[in-house]
């Protein structure tokens, strides 16, 4: 009896320290890929402080917009319309002041000629009475969203006013479908077109007065460093195939190091970066 009793009791105090020794295992897993992701988010910052100053311009644009759903005077003039000023900060915010101001003239005058359009295809539809109603939105609809999509497969529409078409194609849809249950259509036109301004206003204002990062600058630095690799190509060209080196057969002896060779293929590939900027 005793030898069971001490076998169980050294069984539970090994069960004990397997138990203990796992813990202490996952809690150390845990801290190191705590410490792993604070070196990793250190190195972003350090990389390049604006990411840092990018968020923070984020959060302070949202945080102003969100200010109209606070204040009841503010929401009872917009009512649920508000909602499109905060999703107009989320999409349109961008890294460089370019690039915010692009996206944002871009979903303010595709949002409304969509709006006009919208508003002028629900009064044209109301001419064919209570049954051709629904069908003459339907083929509204139809006409203008396929035109739209066939337009983004032309380049220069594709490059520069792709967002605007996409907004187009939303905005439009849903005015004219919403105008078929809302009795106020020109209201909620409006609304929402006052909103996606006090948006797109928000983000203007703060990416250019605070801490304003220009595209022109990167796009500087991305041409010198695409001009210094093109030169170290040239130069490890020079080396590779007019300084050659012949063996004791007379056979041309290469270079193994193929680095300098290689830098064009990045300078290739930063053709999008390029248009981009």
């Amino acid at each position: 009896m005793e030898t069971t009793g001490s076998a169980r009791s050294e069984e539970k105090v090994g069960c004990f320290y397997s138990g203990k020794k796992w813990i202490k295992a996952l809690t150390v897993r845990a801290l190191d890929n705590v410490v792993e992701f604070a070196n990793k988010v250190k190195k972003v910052g350090k990389d390049d402080p604006r990411r840092v100053t990018h968020s923070i311009k984020v959060g302070l644009a949202l945080s102003l917009v969100s200010l109209l759903y606070y204040f009841r005077p503010l929401y009872g003039g917009f009512g649920v319309s508000t909602m499109w000023a905060v999703l107009t900060v989320v999409v349109v915010f961008e890294f460089s002041v370019g690039a915010t101001l692009g996206k944002g003239l871009n979903r303010g005058m595709a949002t409304l000629l969509a709006g006009v359009l919208g508003v002028g295809a629900h009064h044209l539809a109301t001419l064919g009475g209570v049954k051709g109603e629904p069908v003459l939105l339907c083929l509204f609809v139809f006409v203008f969203a396929a035109a739209s999509s066939f337009s983004r497969f032309f380049p220069m529409i594709k490059a520069r006013y792709d967002y605007g078409v996409l907004i187009f194609i939303l905005t439009f849809s849903l005015v004219s479908v919403s105008g078929y249950r809302v009795a106020k259509i020109v209201e909620l036109a409006h609304q929402r077109l006052s909103t996606i301004i006090i948006g797109s206003s928000t983000c203007f204002v703060i990416s250019i007065f605070v801490f304003p990062v220009w595209a022109g600058k990167d796009l500087h630095n991305l041409i010198s460093l695409n001009i210094e690799k093109l030169g170290d190509f040239l130069q490890g060209f020079e080396g590779e195939y007019f300084k050659k080196d012949e063996d004791d057969e007379g056979n041309i002896l290469l270079s193994k190091n193929k680095k300098p060779l290689c830098g064009y293929k990045s300078v290739l590939n930063s053709m999008t970066a390029e248009e981009s900027l």
